[in-house]
């Protein structure tokens, strides 16, 4: 006897379905589908043949995962959330074969969402209910809207108004990140802001570069350092940070020329949220060097657990 449930109502035609999952009425699966343990497979949802699904993922009712779909552990998809495989779909007209699109670990994917074809949601991400996703999303993201676009950052404080009783020196919630008050001149000239090596920077800047001009509030950054310290100063309009140690998360609102913020080697960073006048100033420690980037969030994770 099969080591999951099937309702008398479902149609199960693939033998590879895992311990205690559970496939509820008017399901039908396909004979090359592959199915992990402990799922919760809800009312009328078809799942195609080139599809897997992972260990203890939730498919709500109304779902159709066609060819092309994975599914990672502890993914859930909520009702009515629809996946597509074909850009450019024909009657009676099918590709050679259809685009990949992933889903990792532990993303949820809201009611009534639609993901285009061939697109990675990244681990933990957020996909809000009737959002459309046209681009891939980064772990940890929230996205929301038509076409969807980062609103914030899973398991991450809110960002704070740094104008509000910022104290000269604070720690974050971060690995060894932390939070600076540059020195501020005012009089009626103007204002003037300034940072001196060994007194205000942690590390003495080898090069800069400047962002500006990102279009709409679009996502920048992700990836970590190996050996490289930036000191990053948002000299007009805004911009957010997402840190992640691996372990934990915090997030950083620059919006003033005179907060500073230090982030030190292996530390994931995110920088979103972009106001339309942002100028975002980074100081660094090293020259520019391409081995020093870990840009997979998964290498960084593994990176991080080893201790490197």
């Amino acid at each position: 006897m099969a080591d999951f449930y099937q309702h008398p109502q479902a149609l199960v035609e693939t033998a590879q379905v895992g311990k205690d999952t559970r496939i509820w009425a008017f399901v039908h699966v396909l004979a090359g589908a592959r199915i992990g343990a402990e799922c919760n497979i809800c009312d009328h949802v078809f799942i195609e043949n080139d599809v897997v699904v992972g260990d203890r993922v939730t498919v709500k009712c109304g779902v159709q995962l066609w060819d092309g779909v994975t599914l990672e552990n502890d993914v859930f998809v909520g009702p009515n959330a629809t996946f597509t495989n074909d850009p450019f779909p024909r009657s009676k007209q099918y590709p050679d074969s259809f685009p990949r699109t992933l889903v990792k670990r532990g993303a949820s994917i809201g009611a009534n969402a639609t993901i285009l074809p061939g697109l990675t949601i990244g681990a933990n991400a957020m996909v809000g209910a009737g959002a459309v996703v046209t681009r891939d999303v980064p772990p940890n993201a929230i996205v929301v809207g038509n076409p969807a676009r980062i609103t914030g950052y899973g398991n991450a404080e809110p960002a704070v108004h740094q104008h509000v009783a910022l104290p000269l020196l604070r720690e974050l919630g971060v690995r060894d990140a932390k939070l600076y008050r540059m020195p501020l001149i005012e009089d009626m000239r103007g204002a003037l802001t300034f940072g001196e090596i060994d007194h205000h920077l942690p590390f003495a800047p080898v090069r800069f570069f400047v962002v500006f001009d990102v279009p709409s509030r679009e996502v920048r950054g992700e990836h970590a350092h190996l050996q490289l310290h930036e000191f990053l100063v948002c000299l007009r309009g805004s911009c957010s940070v997402a840190l992640d140690d691996g372990t934990t998360r915090d997030e950083v609102l620059l919006d003033s020329p005179t907060i500073g913020l230090h982030i030190p080697p292996k530390l994931w960073r995110v920088h979103y949220k972009y106001s339309p006048d942002a100028i975002l100033l980074s100081l660094c420690s090293d020259k520019y060097d391409a081995n020093d980037y870990v840009r997979d969030y998964d290498e960084f994770l593994a990176s991080t657990l080893k201790g490197q």
